[in-house]
């Protein structure tokens, strides 16, 4: 570190030699280094992405899958070789060889996928075929926070969750849901899983931020306003509307790296409907709207 000299002339020069000392302070600042695991996914490449076009202040490593996804994430972004790694979140031991990092957003997630099979009414059946949510959304995000935890008690930790972690009987819970010949029953309980990992995080001691966003649309970001919420309420938020963009979502996973206001906070994130209210620019004032409240955790269940 630099110390001013033992000038005893004007303030001006003593003030000059501030700016001097400021000025190079951020000339020496490197950008955050940011896992961003789930990057191959939608979501998570809208983050990754995001923090590509931010050099000066992120450094963002994109964990994937398979190898295929780690090439076609490099291709897209045009980004450097390091900054996309192939990584089996549900290994505790690859988890634990990541290199060092400042922040991480988990964006991985158990994704549903038809299985072939038809229920009796018709409708088509759906499991997991890369990893149930216990294994995903559980010991995959457990896996995650203690590499966070290595890395140090200020390393802050973004979760990109779901609504409906209140309703044990939410019907995303069903899915992937097997009944054995005694009638025991695994698999499924994704919001469950989830809820699990969050009540994890928050128990680490870290820094941390839970988004629970809607329905996640696939359409352009930056053109509606967004509304907050906790514990799944919709009454009196100013919309109904259960669903947002995951280019919103995203955006929103970035405040949460940079507004301290963002810090150990977890609340739900929806849209109006395009067209409808103003589009939301001002991150800080949307959180404050609030006004310190957080999804309460005594409600709904945690795992199986």
């Amino acid at each position: 570190c630099l110390s001013p000299p033992n000038i005893r002339g004007p303030m001006k020069v003593t003030s000059a030699f501030s700016l001097l000392l400021i000025a190079a302070a951020e000339a020496m600042a490197s950008p955050r280094t940011v896992v961003v695991s789930g990057a191959g996914g939608q979501t998570g490449r809208h983050a990754f992405r995001k923090m590509l076009a931010l050099p000066d202040e992120y450094k963002p490593v994109g964990l994937v899958r398979t190898e295929e996804s780690r090439a076609a994430l490099l291709e897209e972004t045009n980004s450097p070789e390091d900054s996309v790694v192939v990584c089996d979140i549900t290994s505790a031991e690859d988890c634990a060889k990541l290199p060092k990092f400042d922040a991480l957003i988990i964006g991985s997630s158990a994704k549903p996928a038809p299985t072939g099979e038809m229920t009796e009414a018709g409708r088509p059946v759906f499991g997991f075929p890369n990893g149930q949510p216990e294994e995903v959304d559980w010991i995959g995000q457990k896996n995650q926070i203690d590499a966070a935890i290595k890395c140090g008690k200020d390393t802050h930790v973004v979760i990109c969750s779901s609504m409906g972690g209140t309703d044990p009987e939410h019907m995303l819970n069903s899915i992937g849901k097997s009944t054995a010949e005694d009638g025991t029953v695994t698999g499924g309980n994704i919001l469950r899983w989830k809820r699990k990992a969050e009540v994890y995080l928050m128990e680490s001691g870290l820094p941390y931020t839970i988004v629970h966003p809607g329905g996640l649309l696939n359409e352009p970001g930056g053109k509606r306003e967004l509304v907050v919420g906790v514990d799944d309420i919709t009454e009196g938020t100013g919309s109904d509307n259960r669903s947002i963009p995951r280019e919103d979502v995203a955006e929103v996973l970035l405040k949460s790296l940079s507004c301290p206001s963002y810090v150990n906070r977890s609340f739900d994130v929806r849209s109006k409907p395009e067209g409808e209210g103003e589009v939301t620019e001002d991150f800080e004032a949307l959180i404050a709207r609030l006004k310190g409240e957080n999804c309460d955790y005594s409600l709904g269940v945690t795992g199986a």
